[in-house]
């Protein structure tokens, strides 16, 4: 085993010291910014900016240049984990009325989102056409870890509201759907636009990939949902009450859907949904959720905290210009919201509701997962613009949603006559 880099066990207890107080924030702080346009997410990233600021501490800042599997590697954990909770909160029945919006937002505003992304990087920061197009694919989804705020609180929640339904059904679904076209950015680097790569993508990405993981995460789903609740009643997995078989039924179901060669993302939150209509009113899918829900948000903690240190001490900041300040205002305050309320045009709904639908398409950890992924898996010019823009883009999310989360949504409730808490 190699020997850890020097002075950091030096830091050990001031780490401890530093992860714990962080924990006792995550706990603590939604008590007293629920009702103030701030954010858990902003809390994390501006103290792991501030604590990476220190020169004794700014060395072991992650840098994704120099520590992409890494990068992806944790980002793909809390994206899974943040997946099968999704499909735990979400209690309505799997009918065509009750998720067209989610079908209107997958299959118009994601492919909208995706072209305008892709013709920006072309045209505003120089990228190539594969370039471009993984930084579109990373960028066009909702991501299911920071758009807790704006998603169903939980199984029994009253807040089921259709703007928080579709964010909620968006963003378990469309972090799957982007995959394929993470992987035509890949095919496209490795060997070009020919008619053989088009063929190839079709059959495997988006195929194959997509059938598998469908198929694994329908079985898997109904198969844990038989063993949790319908074995004979000494045998039923919901007696140990133990909510962390969450955690264990999603590694197990992503790393099986993996290795079949499906995408895990979509087979994770396709079992949560069956394991959630097992028994939809069994105490133990609140166990499962809660545990699953906690684990999230403890791993965005840790996240967000690093991604914090990326932006100081780990040279994001160094990557930006003006290039990218403008590709950033694009994509927050043109692409998604344009593209969401072309989607929505025709739906009888609220104007506030239809706002709130196409605004909140916050971007975050599942972006930095599919751009680590895209550039752990093939070879792109100028990474280091590609995770500037990126990262300036999350940031800006982040910030700009964290603030306006709060008073929208509270706004909504009113109007829809839901008491305020």
């Amino acid at each position: 085993m190699p020997p850890p880099p020097p002075g950091l066990l030096d830091l050990y207890v001031p780490m401890l010291l530093g992860l714990g107080l962080l924990t006792l924030l995550v706990a603590w702080a939604p008590l007293f910014i629920k009702r103030a346009p701030l954010s858990l997410p902003i809390l994390c990233v501006g103290i792991g900016a501030a604590v990476f600021s220190f020169d004794r501490i700014a060395p072991y800042a992650l840098h994704p240049l120099e520590g992409p599997e890494l990068v992806e590697h944790a980002a793909e954990l809390i994206v899974i984990v943040s997946l099968m909770g999704a499909g735990l909160k979400i209690d309505r029945a799997l009918k065509w009325q009750n998720w067209a919006i989610t079908t209107r937002l997958m299959v118009i505003a994601m492919p909208l989102s995706i072209g305008a992304f892709w013709w920006a990087g072309l045209s505003l920061l120089g990228l190539g056409a594969a370039t471009a197009l993984l930084l579109a694919a990373s960028l066009a989804p909702t991501d299911p870890v920071l758009a807790s705020d704006v998603q169903i609180e939980d199984p029994q929640s009253a807040q089921d509201d259709e703007a928080r339904f579709a964010l909620t059904s968006e963003a378990g679904l469309n972090d799957s759907f982007a995959f394929p076209f993470v992987h035509l950015a890949i095919l496209a680097a490795a060997g070009g636009w020919g008619a053989q790569m088009w063929q190839e993508w079709a059959l495997d990405p988006v195929l194959t990939r997509l059938s598998v993981g469908a198929a694994a995460g329908i079985a898997g789903g109904w198969l844990v949902g038989h063993v949790i609740y319908g074995l004979r009643d000494e045998n039923r997995l919901a007696r140990t009450g133990d909510g962390f078989v969450a955690l264990g039924v999603t590694l197990a179901i992503y790393a099986l859907t993996e290795l079949l060669h499906g995408y895990g993302f979509f087979a994770v939150f396709l079992a949560g949904l069956m394991i959630r209509r097992a028994a939809r009113d069994h105490d133990f899918n609140d166990r499962m959720h809660n545990f699953a829900d906690e684990s999230e948000r403890l791993l965005m903690m840790v996240l967000l905290f690093m991604f914090g240190g990326m932006l100081t001490a780990g040279g994001l900041f160094t990557l930006v210009g003006w290039r990218e300040v403008a590709f950033a205002a694009l994509a927050i305050f043109v692409i998604r919201p344009l593209a969401g309320w072309i989607a929505l045009l025709g739906v009888a709904r609220p104007p506030l509701e239809r706002f709130v639908i196409a605004f909140f398409g916050i971007r975050g950890l599942g972006s930095i997962y599919y751009l680590a992924y895209g550039l752990n898996h093939a070879r792109f010019e100028e990474p280091n613009r590609v995770w500037g823009a990126a990262g300036l883009v999350i940031l800006v999310s982040i910030l700009l949603h964290g603030v306006s989360v709060t008073p929208l949504m509270r706004r909504l409730d009113r109007q829809r006559g839901v008491p305020l808490a």
